[in-house]
């Protein structure tokens, strides 16, 4: 069921949506509110991945997209129940005075008892648990990559106030990178003595997998810019050889200890989402990346 509202009010759509619900008999045993803060140029890829996270995290989706300031203040409001999504999407777009004030809009339709997650597709704010949507949110999703200059909104972001409650889909593409250098580093037993990440120029990802490696050995770590794409390796130098994992294809790495034969692992690059839905499976605070993130801080003087 798609419902069409024009110039509404959040009154109108918490009343109709209910309606929805109870005709349809769906949108039963929701597990969160979702809140996506887009553009509408982004609209349709952040749709489509917000839809598809919902068959593993049944929730109330709610995208907002902010139009212009100068055009006159109005709401209009498209609501989905059913139509491939477990629980219920709607999507406001926001006009005029309403610009800026998503979060006025989007309380009353929160999901009495349940978490909120706010997540930003596209070029998120510096500070998230100070942006209005954010502050409603009890975990923050951003994505420093679509930044003009992602490593200095990230280093922006570590110098600044940030708790266990924000997290970057730059973090959680090295949820497998971090594993094998753990696993790596469980089968070698060796001090290590200096680290180096290896990846394309102005990498996220690699500044924090430096940030990170720096906080949990406390050695030497040198990012070296490589022909890519994106992280391409990660060596540690031992008293017994070099500990490492490169990627060689766009699927698989290989894992070098020594002592050890070499063996391919799989590492394949993870698209939106997945990794989405990798954080919307832990709502708890990320304190490995709150200290990343002021180790980060540190590394950037």
């Amino acid at each position: 069921m798609i419902i069409e509202l024009t110039n509404t009010n959040s009154s109108e759509v918490a009343a109709r949506a209910l309606a929805a619900r109870r005709s349809t008999g769906a949108a039963s045993g929701l597990v969160m509110t979702l809140i996506v803060v887009s553009t509408t140029r982004q609209y349709s890829d952040a749709f489509d991945a917000a839809q598809a996270t919902a068959v593993e995290h049944p929730s109330r989706i709610i995208v907002v997209i902010e139009g212009g300031r100068d055009r006159p203040t109005a709401m209009d409001a498209e609501i989905r129940v059913g139509e491939g999504t477990p629980g219920d999407m709607i999507t406001l777009r926001l006009t005029g005075e309403l610009v800026g004030h998503g979060d006025s809009v989007v309380l009353p339709l929160l999901l009495p008892d349940l978490p909120v997650v706010a997540w930003w597709p596209g070029r998120g704010p510096e500070l998230p648990g100070e942006d209005p949507v954010g502050a409603l949110a009890t975990r923050r999703i951003t994505d420093a990559t679509n930044a003009d200059d992602p490593v200095a909104a990230l280093v922006a972001r570590a110098r600044g106030e940030h708790s266990g409650a924000d997290t970057d889909l730059s973090w959680t593409r090295l949820t497998r990178w971090r594993a094998l250098v753990a696993s790596a580093l469980d089968q070698c037993r060796r001090p290590v003595r200096s680290a180096v990440v290896e990846a394309a120029a102005d990498n996220v990802p690699a500044e924090l997998f430096a940030a990170w490696l720096d906080s949990r050995l406390g050695v030497p770590v040198e990012v070296r810019t490589s022909m890519g794409p994106g992280l391409t390796a990660v060596r540690l130098e031992t008293d017994a050889g070099e500990v490492a994992v490169r990627r060689e294809r766009t699927s698989d790495a290989l894992f070098v200890i020594p002592g050890q034969p070499v063996r391919t692992a799989a590492l394949g690059r993870r698209g939106t989402v997945a990794l989405l839905s990798e954080e919307l499976r832990r709502l708890d605070p990320d304190t490995v990346l709150v200290r990343t993130l002021d180790a980060l801080a540190e590394r950037a003087g």
